[in-house]
């Protein structure tokens, strides 16, 4: 099931994608409240290119794994870590499709990371054991943990160069019940691929990471865990068009603008 959050002529909602196939045809209809529960139609319907689809999901946190691909942690040159390497963003810098990626003045070096995301659906998710830890899930979308690479160096620490506003888009939709062991995860700029991985390569898997993360902090409903981005992240200049590819859910593509 997709699960989207989008505009219509009656304001925001959540709502259910149906549709196969060419993507001109799809509808959308909304659903009372949140997905987080039974989900109940309403019956109000659209054409999918009749509404502005919004980011899925606007996270109490999104906490993100570094260096979860051995070749991406070689390309920069960093070890691999032991233990899931942690860092959180804040909700304010999460976007969805079409959503501009802002390049801030303060860098001069922004790069994309195509990544999974897990959505988590469980309430009051702690102290998750490994093996429960598919219960907690909710869905998965497509992430871009979008990094200004010369404050990562230069701050020693990544909250102002992964915290902008607009450095987290997250779309274009939520797949419930998609498989994510081994998945292509894959970004093109302005049509050239940069990252074609899958997530049989992480070196901490998904269940691995939401047991770790949960022994640490509470996991809530609509809570986003951005797996880490394989090998070949690049620069970002303005005027590009990024698009992160998640096999299952679908493309999620962001201009990119200079931020005045």
């Amino acid at each position: 099931m997709r699960i989207a959050r989008f505009v219509s002529p009656q304001g925001m909602s959540f709502g259910v994608i149906d549709g196969q196939g060419d993507r001109s045809s799809w509808t959308v209809e909304a659903i009372d409240g949140h997905p987080f529960g039974e989900i109940n139609r309403t019956g109000n319907r659209w054409a999918l290119d009749d509404v502005r689809l919004l980011s899925p999901i606007l996270p109490s946190k999104v906490v993100c794994i570094g260096r979860n691909y051995a070749a991406h942690a070689a390309e920069l040159g960093n070890e691999v870590p032991k233990e899931p390497m942690m860092f959180l963003k804040p909700s304010t810098s999460v976007i969805g499709p079409g959503d501009a990626i802002r390049l801030p003045a303060a860098s001069k070096h922004v790069e994309h990371e195509a990544e999974l995301a897990i959505v988590i659906g469980a309430t009051g998710a702690r102290k998750v054991s490994r093996d429960d830890a598919h219960r907690t899930i909710f869905g998965i979308t497509a992430g871009n943990d979008v990094s200004a690479r010369d404050l990562q160096k230069s701050d020693g620490q990544w909250g102002r160069a992964k915290g902008f506003d607009s450095f987290c888009p997250i779309g274009p939709w939520i797949e419930t019940g998609a498989p994510y062991a081994d998945i292509r995860v894959a970004c093109t700029v302005d049509g050239e691929v940069r990252q074609d991985g899958r997530t049989k390569d992480l070196i901490h898997d998904v269940p691995t990471l939401i047991s770790y993360i949960s022994h640490v902090m509470t996991l809530l409903p609509g809570d986003v865990i951005m797996t880490g981005t394989p090998e070949g992240v690049g620069r970002l200049e303005g005027g590009n068009t990024c698009t992160i590819s998640i096999e299952g859910v679908g493309d999620l593509t962001n201009p990119v603008i200079v931020d005045e």
